[in-house]
């Protein structure tokens, strides 16, 4: 099953209640993709100690959020050297593809550069 790994530009759509991008993901899950990320990238997106972020706690209930570990980290900095670029995190959202996954970010330039540099190769979409 291929995958459509999110980076924080779809999260943080969903959290602003854009009905096209909670569509979009819903559609992706019925066609059967799973949904991935990590928890770096929902650090970015989730601020509410209190639980009010109602839209984006449901699409967090429907995606598999994956630990980042030390390992991680290593091969996101060897990604970042290899690509000439500079987050991290983004690092870290390209290493969650497998070869025919699809990634959705709103940064599809770093993202890109990123998904060159990897030996995975996955497919960048603009959102």
């Amino acid at each position: 099953m291929s995958a459509l790994v999110l980076d924080a530009g779809p999260l943080v759509a969903v959290d602003r209640d854009d009905r096209a991008m909670i569509a979009r993901l819903q559609v992706a899950g019925r066609d059967g993709l799973e949904l991935r990320s990590n928890a770096m990238v929902v650090a970015q997106v989730w601020r509410d100690r209190q639980g009010r972020q109602a839209s984006l706690a449901r699409l967090l209930r429907a995606v598999d959020v994956r630990a980042v570990d030390q390992q991680d980290g290593r091969d996101a900095g060897v990604l970042l050297a290899a690509a000439g670029t500079a987050d991290p995190i983004d690092a870290t959202v390209v290493l969650l593809a497998a070869p025919g996954d699809r990634i959705l970010t709103s940064d599809p330039g770093d993202l890109s550069r990123l998904a060159a540099a990897a030996a995975n190769r996955p497919v960048i979409i603009a959102c």
